[in-house]
Order: C-alpha cells, then structure tokens, then sequence
C-alpha cells in the first residue's frame, strides 16, 4: 500500500507556505517563497514512494490553526503531528514544544534542557531540520546573546513570529474554536 500525503497551501498576508499531513497528523510546514519542487524534493525525501495529493478539505483544521495562530488568536496548536527523525531529534523537537508562547531560549538552554550541554552544535542542526515550522516553535530560539540566528523560514519570518508572540502573549488563550474540536 503506498502512502498518500495530503497538502495545500496556507496563504496569509504575504506568507505562502506549502503544508503537509499523513494520516497520523501534520508532518511539513514549509518556507515561504518555497518552490513546489522543493517541497516535493523534501517529501520524496522523508517519505520515499509516498504519493503527493493536494487535498486543501482535509487539512483545513491545520490550515485554521495556523491562520488563528498568524492572527494571534491562538497560542498553542492541538491537533497531531506526525514528524520523524532521529531520535536526538526528536528529542529536541519535543523541547521546542515546551517553550512557552512568547518566551525564547538559546540554543544553549535546549542543549541544557536534554542534558547534554555540550552538544550546541547539535541542537542547532536538529533545529534546522524541523519539519513543522511554528506548530514546533523552532523560531523561538535565539542565540545565548540574544540575537536572531538562522531559521527555516528566513529571519523576516522569525522575527514577525516572535513579534506577534510578544505582542499577544498577554491577551491570548488558546481558543478551540467547536469546529476545530474533536470527538
């Protein structure tokens, strides 16, 4: 049986981004000004023999969280990932997921946080390979002085996010909407 991915676009104010699901949950948010063929490249390589299929109905309760989450209506995301790595990654992709909405860490914290202080490096490179950009908060790390390092995404993105992270942090819950909750 050959698995199917299912994508669409997310399109928002000026970012574009391609995003992905399996049938156990999101598994790619991609970069703004990402090619099609990038995105296939990427999935080709993380799912060899899967079959693409856009399918925008299936992934609009994805597509609605990360709109909420752009309009700062939304802090946390509930629905399920499907991410795969190594285990060093995922390791590290589950302590981007407990850093709080509007907070920021060094990359030496995280390092910190798993245990293994020494392994900066590391941490960076399991960052860069995140597949689910903002639903695992990767761009809420920053370097140990405070300055915006590499993302993903690019740094106008990064710095929008941890923008509008500041900005709503007071006034935001994470809402689920009745249509969004699930059985």
């Amino acid at each position: 049986m050959t698995n199917q991915i299912e994508w669409a676009v997310l399109e928002h104010s000026r970012w574009t981004l391609y995003v992905a699901k399996t049938s156990n949950g999101l598994c790619y948010v991609g970069s703004p000004g990402q090619s099609f063929e990038e995105f296939q490249a990427y999935i080709n390589k993380r799912f060899p023999g899967a079959v693409l299929q856009e399918n925008p109905d299936s992934l609009t309760p994805y597509l609605q969280e990360l709109h909420d989450y752009f309009l700062g209506r939304r802090t946390l995301f509930s629905l399920p990932i499907d991410v795969k790595g190594t285990p060093f990654q995922e390791e590290i992709w589950q302590a981007l997921q407990e850093i709080p909405y509007g907070q920021t860490v060094s990359y030496s914290d995280i390092a910190t946080r798993i245990q293994r202080p020494a392994a900066v490096r590391a941490v960076g490179a399991a960052i860069g390979a995140n597949p689910v950009m903002i639903s695992v908060p990767c761009h809420r790390v920053v370097g140990k002085n405070g300055a915006m390092t590499g993302y993903r995404g690019g740094l106008e993105l990064k710095t929008f996010l941890l923008e509008l992270e500041k900005a709503h942090k007071e006034n935001v819950h994470a809402p689920v909407s009745p249509s969004m909750e699930r059985n």
